[in-house]
């Protein structure tokens, strides 16, 4: 296998909506650069892209995958990417592990939802964009329809730089808008063959060519200038001027393709190979220092791994681009996120499930590795005097929560070995051990996600699974202050146990002042607070414990007793068992026995006491509050509003975005069980929607009384 350096690399994704096409057109790239020697076929099951079992079964794309084409002295990496949104973390990863984006558009349907989906996308990683118009072949495609919805959706960058002059079931032949010729592409792929423009042709290319050149001398001042000067512009003028629009995403031009046909795909290639820019002259990744590492053939070796996978006959499968520097078979490395060693004993490049061993790999490239022992998804290796590690990609907020369990007890350790593996193979996919809930917590971008993940644990690791609603992690707090106190006696022959405790307790706030000053029974209780201690909760807010023991009515040695009971409460808090917080506790009194009283004692007294003044102090139940921005075409606005409502919504505002509305909203927890669903349910398939945990909030009383009253019947059930 030839060695390529820096400057014949190119690094594309592919992108698009489901039934775009990708995986036919990644088998045509191929094809074309001689990878393959048969193009396979999706319904076949054949292809080298979606070459896994579930891929076949689901007859659509699950897992993002590496694979490449030679062609002009030149290797060009491509990364074919999941079209669903449940797997868009594929998509985000191999964003950022290319250069520029292929967004691949099914020419029968014009602009999909997934197509603009990846196009924020593209636009959040600041990644230039070719348009693709796929599927010409189609006979209910209409590319001049394709054109105004793309237009339409990403405004006046869409330029066409090829033309079919006959799509539907006869396409074969486009007109090339940057060379002004026609091009007539062979039955089964092939290089295009140049043909005559006809009269009407000719009227056509012209009008389309002084579009594209005027959107092109609109990227650079010296070329508007020689616009003005020469009212035209040369090949080679054109070519500078979608190189720097394409690399300032100032410019999407749209290129004409078959992937099943194999037709149009090199002169694509040949388009990426002379406009596109080299590895080295875009942004690279930034470090956690803060510093942009550039892609440099003559810096430190250093590589980034953006993709895990565990292959059935291979083990660990790390796929890597090399950021800097020249990585060689046997090099050792440092991982810079364990700070241990790591040897490349194998390196190899890629063509989905096609693996060819290569002994070195240039700056920009990609490859892969296997059986790292330390190196998990977006790692860093390289020199050890490295400045700092590159930041990980960071994944979209996950949308979906469902509890896992298995159906056979005996597969529980198992279960938790492959879902840390599930994530390390796909990090959108977010793994939780509620020691609160009990559960066992996935949380993914949909519902259709999370059931391939069960089907995955069947079929592939046979682990049977069920999915349950996952519980909710309410809290606890107060709304006021109440005393009480609890004496704890026990005598049972020998030493007995004593201990008495007082206490007041009130809610904490960060911005309330402390008081010493409290009225109980009628009469004012002035307190002297001679110590304290503020103890954050793991599950969030905090409790402050004020020792004002005077006259030693307590020993200071029996005070951390009082404290753990306290924190076992808070821990199952008096309403509903949920962790309780935000508290400040006021220990005053109390009494001892000389003999009896010891560290038990007063931990029951102390926790008996908090727990019957917890329910007199206005004791309330908060729940989880997540924000939601939801992204809906505005003929379904009032639909989408209308459900969150329904929901207990606090809308907080509404802006545009292009042809779409976007609405947000504070919506609890409790109500977003399956939202992705209904939302796809309501809009056919249009909106697509985020959710960030905010905070916790109230319960409605309703509410709280409803949960209060399902908790004890499963106390008296138990």
């Amino acid at each position: 296998m030839k060695v390529y350096q820096t400057n014949q690399i190119r690094n594309l994704v592919l992108l698009g909506n489901s039934g775009s096409g990708k995986t036919t057109l990644a088998e045509s790239f191929m094809l074309d650069g001689g990878i393959i020697s048969r193009r396979g076929d999706v319904d076949n099951k054949n292809t080298v892209s979606d070459y896994h079992e579930i891929e076949h079964e689901r007859g659509s794309s699950v897992y993002s995958t590496v694979f490449y084409s030679e062609f002009k002295d030149h290797k060009l990496n491509f990364i074919d990417t999941p079209g669903s949104d449940d797997f868009v973390g594929a998509a985000v990863a191999s964003l950022n592990a290319a250069d520029v984006a292929l967004v691949v558009m099914n020419s029968q349907n014009g602009v999909e939802v997934g197509t603009e989906t990846f196009m924020r996308y593209a636009n959040k990683f600041n990644k230039p964009v070719v348009l693709v118009a796929n599927q010409l072949d189609s006979d209910k495609c209409v590319f001049d329809k394709l054109v105004e919805s793309a237009k339409d959706a990403f405004g006046s960058k869409v330029v066409v730089a090829q033309y079919p002059v006959n799509e539907g079931e006869n396409f074969d032949t486009v007109l090339d808008v940057i060379r002004k010729v026609a091009y007539k592409f062979p039955v089964d792929g092939g290089p295009p063959e140049e043909v005559a423009l006809t009269d009407s042709q000719s009227e056509k290319v012209e009008e389309l060519y002084i579009e594209l050149i005027e959107a092109v001398a609109e990227t650079d001042e010296e070329l508007m200038e020689t616009f003005f000067e020469n009212d035209t512009l040369t090949e080679d003028e054109i070519r500078k001027g979608l190189r720097k629009g394409l690399a300032e995403r100032g410019l999407f031009p749209i290129f004409c393709t078959s992937g099943k046909q194999a037709q149009g795909t090199q002169r694509l290639m040949e388009f990426i190979i002379n406009t596109v820019p080299e590895p080295t002259e875009f942004s690279g990744p930034v470090d956690q220092d803060g510093n942009i590492v550039k892609i440099d053939p003559d810096g430190k070796t250093t590589l980034f791994v953006f993709k895990n996978f565990t292959e059935p006959h291979l083990g660990e499968v790390s796929f890597f681009k090399v950021i800097s520097g020249e990585l060689n078979e046997g090099d050792d490395l440092y991982n810079h996120n364990t700070n241990t060693k790591e040897r490349l004993s194998q390196m190899f490049l890629v063509a989905g499930k096609n693996r060819e061993k290569i002994s070195s790999i240039h700056a920009g490239d990609i490859g892969a590795a296997v059986k790292l022992k330390d190196t998990k998804v977006f790692t860093t290796l390289g020199e050890k005097d490295l400045p700092a590690p590159l930041v990980p990609i960071e994944m979209p907020e996950p949308k979906y929560r469902a509890a896992i369990k298995t159906k056979d007890e005996s597969d529980d350790e198992k279960l938790g070995e492959m879902l840390n593996r599930l994530h390390q193979e796909d990090p959108s996919l977010l793994v939780e051990y509620s020691k609160e809930l009990k559960q066992i917590i996935l949380s993914g971008q949909g519902e259709y996600h999370l059931n391939i993940i069960s089907s995955i644990l069947l079929n592939q690791y046979k682990i049977e699974t069920e999915y349950l609603s996952p519980k909710i992690p309410y809290r606890e707090t107060i709304t006021k202050y109440a005393q009480a106190q609890f004496r704890h006696k026990k005598q049972s022959g020998g030493a007995g146990q004593f201990g008495e405790v007082h206490m007041i307790i009130e809610p904490h706030d960060d911005n309330s002042p402390e008081r010493n000053v409290f009225k109980v029974n009628g009469k004012e209780l002035t307190l002297s607070l001679r110590g304290k201690e503020e103890h954050p909760l793991a599950w969030g807010g905090k409790l402050v414990f004020y020792n004002c023991i005077v006259g030693g009515s307590i020993d200071t040695r029996f005070l951390p007793a009082i404290l753990k009971g306290l924190m076992e409460k808070l821990e199952n808090g008096p309403l509903t068992g949920s962790y309780a917080r935000d508290i400040r506790v006021y220990v005053y009194d109390g009494k001892m026995h000389p003999v009896d009283s010891n560290e038990i004692s007063f931990k029951l007294a102390g926790a008996k006491a908090f727990a019957e003044a917890f329910k007199n102090a206005g004791p309330k139940i908060l729940e989880p509050v997540y924000e939601v921005e939801v992204m809906v075409p505005g003929d379904r606005m009032g639909d989408v509003m209308s459900d969150l409502q329904g929901r207990r919504a606090m809308i907080l505002g509404m802006s545009s975005e292009g042809r779409y509305e976007i609405l947000k909203a504070k919506v609890p927890l409790a109500e977003l069980n399956k939202y992705s669903t209904a939302l796809s349910s309501l809009t056919s398939g249009r909106a697509t929607y985020t959710m960030r945990y905010s905070d916790y909030a109230l319960c409605p009383p309703d509410i709280q009384d409803k949960l209060i009253s399902s908790y004890e019947a499963d106390q008296d059930d138990e």
